[in-house]
């Protein structure tokens, strides 16, 4: 194997997933067809912001490898190494988030908005000629919070940019973009990554071991980011009791066992990590009732502990775990009001008893 070859292959083809994407803007590239705005849509942590910074780098790239940048030349590290503000700081969000390289910028929102003062910041910019490059590039993060007006300072530059500007909307939400950026934009779509993707990108790189790798790829249901950011170890310690629960429930029926962990769940110095045990417990009663209708192992998310999983399926009827899928999902439902979680989790477990 050419390992000195491997090294300057482009790191567009390190990005997993997402083949389709790869293979449209590699063609754009190809015939230097590339629309001025584009719109990433895609769930989030599925590498659209990754995208975006090799793009930058095709443009800029001293040494091409075909159409995509080297990565490895000075112009091709310094992009993608942006400054970002402060996530309390609203002067800053208000500016352009520059990196290394000055032909390269992003803006962000602020809270729940991408502020006016960022987006007409971004408009004056896109006017400039590069400093430094071939061409100047701008993202726009989570694009769906440019507020009417900050649109609107956009949507001149957005349909007709300079011939040296392209401008990148990235987003998880392209329904909730105003129409008239929507069509000012030619949209790239991305799809969840597949869990063995994941799992092999998590081994390959040394991120976790296999065991792990296997349960952190299917938790992240298709986002590397997501994947990147569970702390798995955390997630077995919630995950245990709920385990517990569904013995409780079936192979070793124990109504007070059972209220025994409502009262644990609801503790007050647990009530930051109620809702999310509760979503494991329904993890955990969909893997049963998947296996209760004979799926096959590669569809569950706890593969790691299917040793215990079984003979909890084998005591539960599939109906049975589709009444607990549905009350789980209706009592985080009604969390949403005021609501007395000590006595709502009581009878939440008392009717998957009953069930």
């Amino acid at each position: 194997m050419d390992l000195s070859h491997q090294k300057h292959l482009p790191e567009m083809d390190g990005i997993i997933g997402n083949q389709k994407a790869k293979d449209t803007l590699r063609q754009m590239l190809a015939r230097r067809r590339l629309p001025g705005t584009l719109m990433f849509a895609g769930p989030s942590g599925v590498g659209k912001r990754l995208f975006a910074v090799e793009l930058a780098r095709a443009f800029n790239c001293h040494t091409p490898k075909g159409e995509w940048g080297c990565g490895v030349c000075a112009v091709c590290r310094r992009i993608g190494n942006f400054v970002l503000p402060p996530a309390d700081d609203k002067d800053e969000h208000k500016k352009i988030a520059w990196g290394e390289h000055a032909d390269v910028g992003m803006i962000l929102p602020f809270n729940r908005n991408i502020l006016v003062a960022a987006a007409r910041n971004l408009d004056t910019e896109a006017h400039f000629r590069p400093y430094e490059g071939v061409a100047r590039v701008f993202l726009i993060e989570a694009a769906d919070k440019l507020s009417e007006e900050s649109a609107n300072a956009l949507l001149k530059t957005l349909e007709e940019p300079p011939a040296t500007t392209f401008i990148i909307l990235l987003t998880a939400r392209p329904a909730a973009l105003l129409p008239t950026i929507t069509s000012r934009c030619q949209v790239i779509r991305f799809a969840p990554l597949a869990a063995v993707e994941i799992e092999n990108h998590l081994i390959k790189n040394r991120r976790a071991s296999t065991t792990d790798a296997a349960l952190l790829a299917r938790l992240a249901e298709g986002s590397m980011g997501r994947a990147l950011s569970l702390n798995v170890t955390d997630y077995r310690e919630q995950r245990n009791p709920m385990v517990e629960v569904l013995r409780a429930l079936t192979i070793q029926p124990d109504p007070v066992r059972l209220l025994r962990v409502a009262e644990e769940l609801t503790d007050a110095k647990r009530k930051e990590r109620y809702e999310r045990s509760l979503e494991v417990l329904a993890g955990l009663a969909r893997d049963v009732w998947m296996l209760s209708l004979g799926a096959l192992e590669t569809g569950l998310v706890n593969v790691d502990i299917l040793p215990q999983l079984k003979p909890i399926s084998a005591h539960t009827p599939s109906q049975r775990a589709a009444h607990w899928l549905t009350a789980i999902a209706e009592h985080l439902q009604r969390l949403n009001v005021n609501i007395n979680r000590k006595v709502a989790t009581d009878a939440l477990f008392l009717s998957l008893a009953k069930s």
